[in-house]
């Protein structure tokens, strides 16, 4: 099941609506079978319900942390260790907030050597089971749901630092290559781990492109190295070419 509910959200992801009919027909099951899909997906905050179908979420509210913790959890698994054989021995990094910065934080724990400037109390408590691994915790208000870190006091800590590299997540990639969140003070704090960071690394699975979000971090532009699970739509590859982004993929 959980398949299925993965290929529904990336199909609404894609065209942005989808009726119970044509989901039951692609999928040989039942319209029932679909509709407690919609429901369950629903109530977890990855899709909106309507009359015969269901399509996006809200631009203006990130789906809620566990959910996201489990959604694409394998391919998140395969980002994570490629990043990971990216970064070499005691190298510097910064590490910001997202479920899938902190699956490459289970990854990097296995390294030697690291110096890690992070907003993400959750990135910390990972690596700090790595003796040899330093670790620089930004001050600043804790989010509740998520344990990340923003506010004033995080931008003047981030400030602080240069370090080699800086791994980030990001809610939503557009068409034209606009990098896109939920929340502003957290894309503040982004925003200055990319200015103090030499090399910018973008870790963002499947259903991230073409999702919608309200606030503007920045442009494909401004990374330089994009890691993901699948080959990205046409005019995500045209851009990356256009700017030399490296692609990876997992």
């Amino acid at each position: 099941m959980k398949k299925r509910q993965n290929k529904i959200i990336e199909r609404i992801q894609t065209v942005g609506f989808v009726s119970i009919e044509d989901l039951a027909r692609d999928f040989d099951v039942t319209p029932q079978t679909i509709r407690r899909d919609l429901n369950q997906l629903s109530s977890q905050g990855l899709l909106r319900r309507y009359h015969g179908g269901a399509g996006l979420s809200t631009s203006v509210e990130n789906i809620g942390y566990s959910a996201r913790q489990i959604l694409c959890l394998e391919d998140k698994i395969r980002i994570a260790r490629k990043v990971a054989d990216r970064i070499p021995p005691k190298a510097s990094i910064f590490i910001n907030i997202g479920t899938t910065t902190e699956e490459i934080a289970k990854e990097l724990v296995k390294k030697e050597g690291l110096r890690v400037i992070t907003n993400n109390l959750n990135v910390a408590l990972i690596l700090s089971r790595n003796q040899d691994i330093e670790i620089f915790m930004a001050g600043g208000v804790v989010r509740n749901r998520d344990c990340g870190i923003t506010g004033h006091a995080t931008l003047d800590f981030i400030s602080q630092f240069r370090a080699d590299f800086c791994i980030i997540g990001i809610s939503g990639i557009a068409k034209n290559g606009d990098l896109l969140d939920f929340d502003y003070r957290e894309v503040r704090v982004a925003k200055a781990i990319i200015a103090n960071s030499e090399k910018v690394i973008l870790a963002a699975d499947h259903t991230k492109f073409g999702r919608n979000a309200m606030v503007r971090l920045g442009h494909l532009s401004d990374i330089d190295e994009l890691f993901t699970d699948n080959l990205p739509p046409k005019e995500i590859v045209k851009l990356l070419k256009e700017h030399e982004v490296k692609l990876y993929t997992a």
